[in-house]
């Protein structure tokens, strides 16, 4: 994996850091692909129950696309074969059934906003700013508007996408662009207290939960009321809801084997 990216399993937790700090954590090929790995691990490891995704030092999160356009820039495509290395992370991220918690400890900026949203939940801390300036530039955060337009309210979506201007914390906890703020000494107890939280619950509920939630997400009602009444009776039969039914029986904390 590439040094850009630094991957380290706490526990039950996979770390993905963006080591860019001089470049404010920003995106090129090599960050994507140590991204991409990193999730990749995570996933094929059964003892990871979760990954959180930040940025090495105090200042950014994310910056979004490096404006180097070197030939590893996401800015850069080949006219013949416009693919986006951006995009594969996305794409890959999608259909991660692990829950992937965002610590934001800085800036989160156009593609950096978009990575954000790719996450399922995130902590942020006060001095956090976020936004998407492309149009200051004569760009669109196109790319990213997918997620944006999943996660954010229609109006306030536009405004930051029209206006360039940024958004502060407390306002992104407004717009329920993340889950929670805190002072900036306080942001690595938040994301033990919250990532606590997630690994002491059934692993094979939430992976199961997950990939419901982004199967459905884009069916017409009906066709998710059929997904649902399949696939509630399948995890009841699976060894973790055996278990918690057991222990809820008999007034204990569940073993969870993850299947």
């Amino acid at each position: 994996m590439s040094q850009s990216v630094l991957v380290e399993q706490r526990g039950p937790v996979q770390w993905i850091a963006i080591n860019r700090p001089d470049r404010r954590n920003a995106l090129n090929e090599g960050v994507i692909n140590g991204i991409y790995d990193g999730v990749e691990a995570a996933e094929t490891n059964p003892e990871v129950c979760a990954i959180v995704l930040t940025g090495v030092g105090d200042k950014a999160f994310c910056a979004g696309g490096d404006l180097k356009l070197d030939s590893d820039s996401p800015f850069i495509a080949d006219p013949s074969d416009p693919t986006n290395f951006v995009i594969r992370l996305f794409k890959r991220l999608e259909v991660c059934r692990l829950p992937v918690v965002a610590r934001v400890n800085g800036h989160a900026l156009a593609g950096g906003l978009g990575l954000l949203c790719a996450c399922d939940m995130a902590i942020a801390s006060e001095d956090a700013l976020f936004g998407t300036p492309e149009s200051g530039i004569g760009l669109y955060p196109m790319m990213i508007m997918p997620y944006l337009q999943r996660v954010l309210p229609r109006r306030k979506f536009m405004e930051m996408c029209v206006t360039g201007e940024p958004f502060t914390a407390d306002e992104a906890l407004r717009m329920d662009l993340i889950n929670y703020v805190v002072p900036v000494d306080e942001l690595d107890k938040k994301v033990s207290w919250f990532l606590n939280r997630i690994v002491n619950k059934s692993p094979t509920a939430i992976r199961l939960g997950k990939q419901a939630f982004h199967a459905m997400q884009d069916m017409a009602i009906d066709d998710a009321f059929e997904y649902a009444q399949l696939m509630l009776p399948m995890m009841a039969q699976t060894e973790d809801a055996k278990e918690g039914f057991a222990a809820f029986r008999e007034k204990r904390k569940p073993k969870w084997t993850g299947r």
